[in-house]
Formats: structure tokens, C-alpha cells, sequence
């Protein structure tokens, strides 16, 4: 224990030296006395329970405790929350790791890659998601909230009312969805006579979606297909298009915005929203292996409004969803933690523990400032309005 417990000492006193101090404690095994650093209650409490998991704290290295709690050979009890706003008093220095992000892409070519990147998140079995996604519309990115306390899923039903109220679509127009998930959407768009295509790359979520457009009696008003949007040949231009949380995989800007030109009629909008950051491939060697492997290029906002102002769209709104999606993140964690025997049941504790760090670890960026997220409206003018 003293060979663990100098470096955390060391490392405590710097971490904490311009900023509140956090005490936590670390204790060598199961019922084993702790050690707290820092004065009062320790907030959070890391249990060693392999020697494996006592050489990852000591080394410091974020990756390596990260994989150590993966494992079981580490665990944290208390305010898990706050441990992971701690996530920098670890080190997370990885070159290789960072540099093999984007040999695949080279190798198999971008759109391949993103198949195999988006496939690798997704194809997990739909129930699963389903433990902790909302119950009413499983919608896999922010709810809009009016108030903190807001059941997730007022929070989501708010969401689509906005969206097809921001791209102005009625009865009978036909809409392009980009990225279709458990159909949230696509369901709610579709039940309420608008015609909706939806893309995906997941073959998980194909069959669901088929399932779903089955149970459901919207085959007539809902399709889906797995194809990538760059290669898709749509038979005609859509009213609009709608991408829920798929933006952070199409970080090519250009492209995606030219593609969307193509696919939406003169005087149709676009409605989007993603998670962003200040810089595109800035995403912890963690997430990069083992949530989004190779597959996830946070929004960079100024970056995307540069290729806007170089298409043929204009920009009719963006808002702030930094908090919407922080308090997402939480309810969407404290879901999981609430089925942790089933989930651990039926798809095993590594599972549990790798979206465990994932949701929690989101809400604490976002609520950090870490990561910030946002929604936005384009529309392509009509000729007329671009002088021709």
C-alpha cells in the first residue's frame, strides 16, 4: 500500500493546488482500511481489488485505470460523478493509440471504416440500450428539458415536436433521416402521416427498425436502409432532412453538406444536432478503444460554420444544448445503474462497467464544459432568392 498511496499523495497535492480539493480514498482490497487523501469524508472511495488494479493507480495513467475498473480490478464506490470530473489529476498520454485512430480509415477507406466504427457501438443487442434509453421514443442523443427535474422523456418528446417544427414539414412530405437508431423519429414523424427514409449503418438497428415500422403499422409511411449516406441514390429530393446524433460520424463537413444539398428540395431544411468539442480528435484513448472505436469526431462548431458559410445553405438557428444533454447523460446513467442485475445478467459486468464510465463519464464532461453539444437549422434557398 505505501508504494501506491506516495504517488497519489504526490500527485494529490499538485492536482489540488490551485483548485478545491476533493478528498477520496483508496483502500487495498474488499473491508481493508482506507486512505484518505485530503481533509474531511471522503466523497468517493477506490477498493483495489487486484494487484493489476493497484499498478494502473499508481502509474497514474487514466487508460490504464480505466481499463483496471473494466476489469473488476478496481472499484469505486460513492459519487462516482465527481471521481470522473477528476479525470485529468490522471495522465492520458498515448501517441500510438491516437495515431492508430486513423490508420483503419486509410486502410479500408473512410466509408468502410464507418460502417465497421459505427457497427462496433450500435450492434450491441437493442435491449440492452433499451435498459436505460427513454421508455417513450428511445432516443439515443439530448432531450430538451423546461425544467432539471423533467422526466426523460417529456424531455424527448419536446425534442421531436421542435425538430419537425423546425424543418416545417406536414402530412404527407417526405422526409430523409439520417442515422435511424431504435426510431425515435422515425416513429413519432411517421404516426403523424409524414413519410420518412430512414438511414442507418447498424444491422442491429435495421432489424429493429423493421420490427418496429411492422408492429407499429407504419410500412406504408416508414422504410429503412443501410446504406451510407454517401453513397445513397435517393429516387427524388426530400422535403428535409433530419440527423439526430450522427453528425460526430460524418467529420468531413464538405462532403456531408454537399450530399445534403443534393438530397434536399429547394427551400427544404435541415435539422441537426451533435456533441462537440474545441478539438476534433481530442477524445480520451478510453473512448477512442473501447466506446467509439476509431469512429467519433466530436462537432467542431466553428470548423462546420466555415463549410456552411462555403455551401449553398444558410444558417437559421443554432442553440446551446451543453446542459439538455448533460442532464441526458445523468438520467441515462442513473437508468443503467437502476438495471445493473439485468444488465450484468444478461450481457455480463464488462458491459455494465464499459457504458457505466461512458454515461458518466459524458454528464461529467458536459456538465464541465468539457464537451458541448448543440442544435441547429440550415435551409437550401429557392432559386429565385439566390438571384438566378
Amino acid at each position: 500500500m505505501p508504494d501506491l498511496i506516495a504517488p497519489l499523495e504526490r500527485r494529490y497535492q499538485k492536482f489540488f493546488a490551485d483548485r478545491p480539493a476533493v478528498p477520496f480514498a483508496v483502500a487495498a482490497g474488499p473491508g481493508a482500511p482506507a486512505h484518505t487523501l485530503g481533509n474531511g469524508d471522503p466523497v468517493f472511495t477506490i477498493t483495489v481489488t487486484d494487484a493489476r488494479g493497484a499498478k494502473a493507480l499508481a502509474g497514474l495513467d487514466q487508460f490504464g485505470v480505466a481499463v483496471a475498473y473494466l476489469q473488476g480490478w478496481l472499484d469505486v464506490d460513492g459519487d462516482l460523478a465527481t471521481a470522473l470530473k477528476m479525470r485529468k489529476f490522471f495522465h492520458d498520454i498515448h501517441p500510438i493509440a491516437w495515431v492508430s485512430q486513423f490508420t483503419p480509415a486509410l486502410v479500408r477507406g473512410r466509408r468502410e471504416h464507418d460502417r465497421r466504427s459505427i457497427a462496433a457501438h450500435y450492434d450491441e443487442d437493442s435491449e440492452f440500450f433499451l435498459t436505460f434509453l427513454d421508455t417513450r421514443h428511445r432516443c439515443y442523443t439530448e432531450g430538451v428539458f423546461a425544467y432539471d427535474d423533467e422526466p426523460l422523456e417529456d424531455a424527448m418528446t419536446r425534442k421531436m415536436e421542435l425538430a419537425v417544427e423546425a424543418i416545417g414539414v406536414k402530412p404527407g412530405d417526405h422526409v430523409l433521416e439520417v442515422g435511424g437508431g431504435w426510431g425515435a423519429f422515425s416513429e413519432y414523424a411517421a404516426k403523424r402521416g409524414i413519410q420518412v427514409t430512414t438511414l442507418t449503418l447498424a444491422k442491429e438497428s435495421e432489424n429493429y427498425l423493421n420490427g418496429l415500422f411492422e408492429r407499429e403499422g407504419l410500412t406504408g409511411t416508414a422504410r429503412v436502409v443501410r446504406e451510407h449516406i454517401f453513397n445513397y441514390r435517393a429516387p427524388q429530393r426530400y422535403d428535409a432532412i433530419v440527423n439526430m446524433g450522427v453528425t460526430e460520424h460524418l467529420p468531413d463537413y464538405r462532403t456531408t453538406l454537399r450530399k445534403y444539398a443534393e438530397l434536399v428540395k429547394p427551400g427544404g431544411s435541415v435539422y441537426l444536432d451533435a456533441l462537440g468539442m474545441r478539438n476534433k480528435h481530442r477524445i480520451s484513448t478510453f473512448m477512442s478503444r473501447y466506446v467509439y472505436p476509431g469512429g467519433q469526431s466530436p462537432l467542431l462548431l466553428h470548423q462546420y460554420l466555415r463549410e456552411v458559410a462555403r455551401s449553398p445553405f444558410e444558417l437559421i438557428s443554432i442553440q446551446d444544448d451543453r446542459h439538455n444533454y448533460h442532464l441526458t447523460c445523468k438520467r441515462w446513467a442513473q437508468r443503467l445503474d437502476a438495471a445493473r442485475d439485468e444488465v450484468v445478467k444478461n450481457w455480463g459486468e464488462p458491459l455494465y462497467r464499459r457504458f457505466r464510465l461512458f454515461l458518466w463519464g459524458s454528464a461529467a464532461g458536459f456538465d464541465m464544459g468539457l464537451v458541448q453539444a448543440y442544435r441547429w437549422v440550415l435551409k437550401l434557398p429557392v432559386p429565385d432568392q439566390l438571384g438566378a
